[in-house]
């Protein structure tokens, strides 16, 4: 399987993955000089809302994958994108604002990362977060039972922890650093029926399944594919109209760093 991301298949569900974003950008506040990093940028679709709010800044995509970055070039508002890996990514310049939507999920040590982050700002900048918390959701929940049950030979998720913490520990790893803003909503999406699949699959194939499905052939997929499909049938009924309303919940921080450093004991 090719182990990079397909835009295509993420780009399907855009509007719904771009909701989180743009409530995540109205919370942001006033900015000091300095660049906005757009960090997991992906294939460009918060750019231009970041452009139009943050006006005057120095717009800067980081991604990974060289398809994301692909799709990224073609949207027309970023002064510079790099492909980067986020765990090692170091900033040529303090920037105002580290703008991360649905992204810091994929990289670990959390715990080292964020204060990393927060610490490369310039003075009054925001390092600002989005990340799905759903991984003992129903559906994941099945995709890991399948994959573990259908290939052992491959997964073993006995001692599988979530990569995305709960707001207790984020306010404990994030309050000493600055003024935190810390809150989760839960999105109940409506996925349009298809005839290609269970809904909930759709959306999930390019992403939560992403990390299974690059371990598997291409029959051993559709194997996947199929008994996924059947399980998530039972645990997300569809609609008279063949639609399915999924809760989605998602974790949201905001971290401002004070305009003046305090002054040396």
């Amino acid at each position: 399987m090719n182990r990079d991301w397909n835009p295509e298949s993420y780009l399907a569900f855009n509007d719904l993955r771009l909701r989180p974003a743009l409530d995540l950008l109205s919370a942001i506040p006033a900015l000091p000089n300095g660049d906005v990093i757009d960090l997991g940028c992906g294939a460009g679709t918060v750019g231009p809302a970041l452009a139009s709010r943050f006006q005057g800044h120095r717009l800067v995509g980081i991604d990974l994958s060289d398809a994301m970055l692909e799709k990224a070039r073609r949207v027309p508002c970023y002064d510079r994108l790099e492909r980067a890996d986020i765990a090692g990514w170091v900033p040529d310049r303090r920037p105002a604002l580290i703008f991360s939507n649905a992204a810091l999920q994929w990289v670990p040590e959390h715990g080292c990362l964020l204060p990393g982050l927060f610490n490369a700002l310039a003075p009054g900048g925001v390092v600002a977060i989005q990340m799905p918390r759903q991984h003992h959701a129903p559906a994941q929940e099945a995709m890991r039972a399948l994959a573990q049950a259908l290939f052992p030979d491959r997964f073993d998720f006995s001692g599988w922890q979530a990569p995305v913490a709960s707001p207790e520990d984020y306010a404990l790893l994030l309050s000493p650093l600055g003024t935190l803003s810390l809150w989760e909503t839960t999105y109940f999406q409506r996925l349009d029926p298809s005839s290609d699949g269970h809904p909930v699959r759709l959306f999930s194939q390019s992403t939560a399944a992403r990390s299974i499905l690059e371990k598997l052939s291409e029959t051993e997929s559709e194997q996947f594919l199929r008994a996924l499909d059947a399980r998530l049938a039972e645990l997300y009924p569809r609609a008279p109209d063949g639609s399915v309303l999924y809760p989605f919940r998602r974790i949201f921080m905001t971290v401002l760093r004070q305009s003046a450093e305090p002054p040396s004991s």
